[in-house]
C-alpha cells in the first residue's frame, strides 16, 4: 500500500493494489475535522490513473460539505476501484478493497456509489467493520436510493418556489438525465405528484422500465439537455453541466441527484448570468449519505426520513445566502458548509 498527497488540504490518499486479486484502487480523506470521513466506493475502468484519482479527490471535498452542509458529524472521503464492475468485480477483489479500508483504522467508512451495490457492501463487511449501508439482512439500511429521490424531490420543491413562489408540481416539465436507481425513484413520486416527466438514459432497459412503470414521456440521451423544461434534473454521472452544454440548455432549474454536475465551479456563475437556478448538487443529494449514516447510531427510519425533508429548508438558505454575498448558488453552498464546520472545530478544539 502506498501514500501520497493529492493536494495540500486532503488528509490522506492512499494508493492500493492486490495484483493477486486483481484490485487497484484509491482511497482519499479530504476531511475529518467534524468525524470520521464517509464516502462510497465507485467502481469504474478508469482510462488512466491519473483520471481516477481527479475524480476521487473531487468526489471526497463534496462528500466533506455534503455532510457538513447535511448537519451529520462526520467528514468527507471517497474511494475508486479501477475495475469494469460488470467483469472484473470478484469476491477476492471486493474483499481486498475490504481489508484497505480496515487498514485505516475507521478514519474512513465506504459505502455504496456507482459500479458498487449493497450486495458488494455485505462481501467488504467481511474485512471491515469500517461500512454502511450493506443489506437488511446484515444490519444495514440497504439501498439509500428511494431516499435519496425523497430529498431531491424536496430540493425541486424548493427551487420551484425560489424561481415561481410555489412548490406546486403539477404542469411543470421536469427532464430527467439517467433512469438509474435514483432516476427511476425520482420519476415515480414526481409522476405521483402531478408533474410531466420526460426520461432520457444510455440504458434502454432503464428507459423502458421508467415508461412501463410510470408512464413517462422518453427523449434522445443526446437531446435531453435541450430539452424545453421547468426543471431539468442531471441523475447520472458528473460533469454534465459545462462550457459546452450552458448555452444549449432550455430549463430554468437545475437540480438532480447526480454528484459534480458542474465541470467548474465557474460554471454556476455561466448559469446565473443565463438566469438559470442552480441547486448545489451535494445540498440536494444528501439524503443517501443521511440515510447510511444513521447506520452508526442506530438506523431509524422516521429519523432519517424527518431529516431527508430539510433538505428543502437548507436549500433555501443557501439561495438566500448566495443573494446576501451576491456569489453563485454552488459558492455559497460551500461558505454553508464550511461554516458549520469552521463552528464546530472552535468547539472541539
Amino acid at each position: 500500500m502506498h501514500v501520497f498527497e493529492a493536494a495540500p488540504d486532503f488528509e490522506r490518499v492512499v494508493f492500493a493494489t492486490d495484483p493477486a486479486a486483481g484490485l487497484k484502487t484509491i482511497i482519499a480523506i479530504h476531511s475529518t475535522t467534524l468525524g470520521p470521513a464517509v464516502g462510497g466506493c465507485r467502481i469504474q475502468p478508469y482510462a488512466t490513473e491519473e483520471e481516477a484519482l481527479r475524480d476521487v479527490t473531487r468526489l471526497a471535498e463534496s462528500m466533506t460539505w455534503k455532510a457538513a452542509a447535511a448537519g451529520l458529524d462526520l467528514g468527507g472521503g471517497k474511494a475508486v476501484v479501477i475495475a469494469d464492475p460488470a467483469r472484473d468485480k470478484t469476491e477476492a477483489l471486493l474483499r481486498a478493497f475490504g481489508r484497505v479500508v480496515d487498514s485505516l483504522g475507521g478514519r474512513y467508512i465506504t459505502s455504496v456509489d456507482v459500479g458498487s451495490t449493497t450486495e458488494d457492501l455485505d462481501e467488504i463487511r467481511k474485512e471491515t467493520a469500517s461500512v454502511v449501508g450493506t443489506s437488511p439482512f446484515h444490519g444495514g439500511s440497504g439501498d439509500p436510493s428511494p431516499i435519496t429521490a425523497r430529498g431531491v424531490l424536496a430540493a425541486v420543491k424548493s427551487s420551484l418556489h425560489q424561481v415561481y413562489r410555489s412548490t406546486e408540481l403539477r404542469g411543470r416539465l421536469v427532464a430527467l438525465q439517467g433512469a438509474g436507481k435514483v432516476g427511476y425513484a425520482l420519476a415515480g413520486l414526481l409522476v405521483a405528484e402531478g408533474a410531466e416527466v420526460v426520461v432520457a438514459d444510455t440504458s434502454v432497459d432503464n428507459v423502458g422500465r421508467a415508461v412501463r412503470d410510470f408512464g413517462v414521456d422518453t427523449v434522445s440521451a443526446d437531446r435531453v439537455l435541450e430539452t424545453e423544461c421547468d426543471v431539468l434534473a442531471p441523475c447520472a454521472l458528473g460533469g454534465v453541466i459545462n462550457d459546452e452544454t450552458i448555452p444549449r440548455l432550455k430549463c430554468r432549474i437545475v437540480c438532480g441527484s447526480a454528484n459534480n454536475q458542474l465541470q467548474d465551479i465557474d460554471d454556476a456563475d455561466a448559469l446565473r448570468r443565463a438566469d438559470i437556478l442552480y441547486a448545489p448538487d451535494f445540498i440536494v443529494n444528501a439524503g443517501g449519505l443521511i440515510s447510511v449514516a444513521d447506520e452508526l447510531v442506530g438506523w431509524n427510519r422516521d429519523r432519517v426520513l424527518a431529516r431527508v425533508d430539510k433538505i428543502g429548508r437548507t436549500l433555501l438558505d443557501v439561495f438566500h445566502l448566495a443573494q446576501v454575498l451576491n456569489v453563485s448558488t454552488a459558492q455559497a453552498a460551500v461558505e454553508y458548509a464550511k461554516r458549520r464546520i469552521r463552528k464546530l472545530s472552535r468547539l472541539n478544539r
